[in-house]
């Protein structure tokens, strides 16, 4: 293997974007991870320089690839990994702010909520 390449699923798990390289895979292949653009695989051989658009949840990260490592380090080593876009970080608090200030739903029927009503309560 080339080390100065690294599949994406595995850098996206090292940089901690994702919790387990499983989850990874899957928000790869449910096309919320574009790379440089286009949509990519969970094997693309990520480079350094390659700017990548990672939806977690509500939220949407713009970031371009620093450096390149297929172990799972520190929080502040995974910071050192990639450079976020100014936009995208300012994007990203504006709608944590959003969300801050949002009221938190409310359940409008008879009695204790039901699992089914707790559920709905959950996507709101």
């Amino acid at each position: 293997m080339d080390s100065d390449s690294v599949r994406l699923d595995r850098w996206l798990w090292a940089a901690r974007f994702f919790k387990t390289r499983a989850i990874a895979s899957a928000a790869i292949a449910g096309g919320k991870v574009q790379v440089n653009g286009t949509r990519a695989k969970a094997a693309k051989q990520l480079r350094v320089g390659a700017e990548l658009r990672i939806r977690v949840g509500p939220y949407e990260w713009l970031v371009t690839v620093r450096a390149l490592t297929e172990r799972r380090g520190s929080a502040k080593d995974a910071q050192l990994l990639y450079d976020e876009a100014p936009d995208g970080r300012a994007a990203r608090e504006r709608l944590a702010e959003a969300h801050k200030l949002a009221p938190t739903p409310t359940y409008q029927g008879k009695g204790r909520p039901t699992k089914k009503d707790r559920r709905k309560l959950e996507l709101l």
